[in-house]
C-alpha cells in the first residue's frame, strides 16, 4: 500500500463501537497510546474491520483516516 499522507501510524484494532450511522474504531498504535477514528458505518463495513486486525491511522492536518491492507 502506498499513500501520500506522511503521518501514518500502524496499530492493532483495539475496540469497535457500532452506532446507528457511524462506527468508532480505536487503534492501539503504541503501548498506552490509542487513536480513535469515527467513520460512516458503511465505510467500516467496506474495510471489513475487526478487533485484533492491523490497521493504519492516517492523520492529516484536518482529518484522521483509517486504512487496512
Amino acid at each position: 500500500m502506498k499513500i501520500s499522507t506522511r503521518n501514518a501510524f500502524k496499530g492493532k484494532v483495539k475496540q469497535i463501537v457500532p452506532g446507528a450511522v457511524n462506527m468508532e474504531v480505536t487503534l492501539e498504535v503504541a503501548p498506552g497510546l490509542d487513536v480513535t477514528a469515527i467513520m460512516p458505518k458503511s465505510s467500516a463495513q467496506d474495510l471489513d474491520i475487526f478487533e485484533g486486525q492491523i490497521a493504519y491511522a492516517l492523520i492529516k492536518s484536518s482529518d484522521v483516516l483509517l486504512a487496512v491492507d
